[in-house]
C-alpha cells in the first residue's frame, strides 16, 4: 500500500505562536527547529513512500526547504492539521492508499508508533482513521495532572471500547482516577493519545466538508469531528519500549523535550 506522510505546520499556534520554528537543543548541543526534528523523526519510519511538510507560512517553508524537506503550500483557512493534510493530499494528486498525519509538534515520536499505526489501519477494514494510544506510566499521569492543575494542556487522553474503537478524546484526564493511588513507576489506567493519524483517502477527503460539531469546538480536538459523524476511529496501542515521549504543546515543554533528547542521546 502506497503511503504518504504529511507534517502539517502553522506559525499562528494559539498556545505557542511560532512553535514550528522553536529551537530545540539536542544531546550534543546542536540546535534544530521543531519542524526539522519532526521531519527527521518521519525519515526514520519504514514503509513511507513520500514525506512532505504542509504549511501556509513562508517562514516555515523557507526553513523546511533549507534542511531538505519537500514543502506543499496550503491555505491559511485550514482549521487544523487534518484539513491541512487533506489539502496537501489533494494537491499531490491522490495516488496513495494511506495518508499519515505526523503533527509538527511531536519530534519524539518513535518510528514504530507510525509503523504499527499503519499496520493497525490495514487490519481493521471498518476503520476510516487510526491513531496510536500509549498507556501512561504513573509518572506520565502525574505530569498530566500537574499540567491541568497549573492551567496547562499537557496532552490528550482517550477512552476506547473492547475492540479498540475510540469512545472519546479529551484534554482533561479521562477516565477519572483521583484517589486511585497509582504508583509513579507502574502502568496506569489512563491512555495518552499520541497525535498521529492514518487516514483512508475517502475519509480524509470528506473531512473538510463536515460541519464542526460542539464537542470539537469545546475540546479543540480535530479527531472529534470523526466521532461526531459516527465515523470509527481505531485506537492502536503502541509500546514505548522504554523510550520517553512528549509533545511540544506549551513553551514550558521546551525544557522537558530537550531533557528527553539529551537522555536519549539524540543530537
Amino acid at each position: 500500500m502506497k503511503t504518504l506522510l504529511v507534517i502539517p505546520a502553522r506559525y499562528a499556534s494559539i498556545r505557542y505562536p511560532g512553535k514550528a520554528l522553536a529551537p530545540l537543543k539536542g544531546a550534543t548541543g546542536v540546535v534544530k527547529p521543531l519542524i526539522q526534528r519532526s521531519w527527521e523523526a518521519a525519515q526514520a519510519v519504514a514503509g513511507i513512500d513520500r514525506v512532505v511538510v504542509a504549511t501556509d507560512d513562508s517562514r516555515i517553508s523557507e526553513v523546511a526547504e533549507a534542511f531538505g524537506a519537500e514543502v506543499v503550500m496550503t491555505s491559511a483557512s485550514c482549521a487544523n492539521g487534518t484539513e491541512r493534510c487533506a489539502e496537501a493530499f489533494d494537491k499531490l494528486g491522490n495516488g496513495y492508499d494511506v495518508v499519515v498525519n505526523l503533527q509538527g509538534d511531536a519530534p519524539l515520536t518513535p518510528p514504530w508508533f507510525i509503523e504499527d499505526l499503519v499496520a493497525g489501519l490495514k487490519i481493521h477494514p471498518t476503520a476510516e482513521v487510526a491513531t496510536p494510544v500509549l498507556r501512561c506510566t504513573g509518572q506520565a499521569l502525574a505530569d498530566f495532572i500537574e499540567d491541568r492543575r497549573a492551567g496547562r494542556v499537557g496532552g490528550t487522553t482517550v477512552v476506547f471500547g473492547a475492540e479498540g474503537k475510540a469512545l472519546y478524546f479529551s484534554k482533561e484526564v479521562i477516565p477519572h482516577v483521583e484517589g486511585v493511588g497509582i504508583d509513579r513507576n507502574s502502568p496506569s489506567p489512563v491512555f495518552h493519545h499520541v497525535g498521529v493519524y492514518a487516514y483512508r483517502p475517502s475519509a480524509l477527503a470528506a473531512y473538510p466538508h463536515w460541519t464542526v460539531g460542539p464537542l470539537e469546538r469545546l475540546e479543540g480536538l480535530e479527531q472529534l469531528r470523526f466521532l461526531e459523524r459516527e465515523r470509527p476511529v481505531q485506537c492502536v496501542e503502541v509500546d514505548a519500549r522504554g523510550r520517553q515521549f512528549w509533545e511540544l504543546n506549551n513553551p514550558e515543554d521546551v525544557a522537558r523535550i530537550e531533557a528527553m533528547l539529551s537522555d536519549m542521546e539524540i543530537e
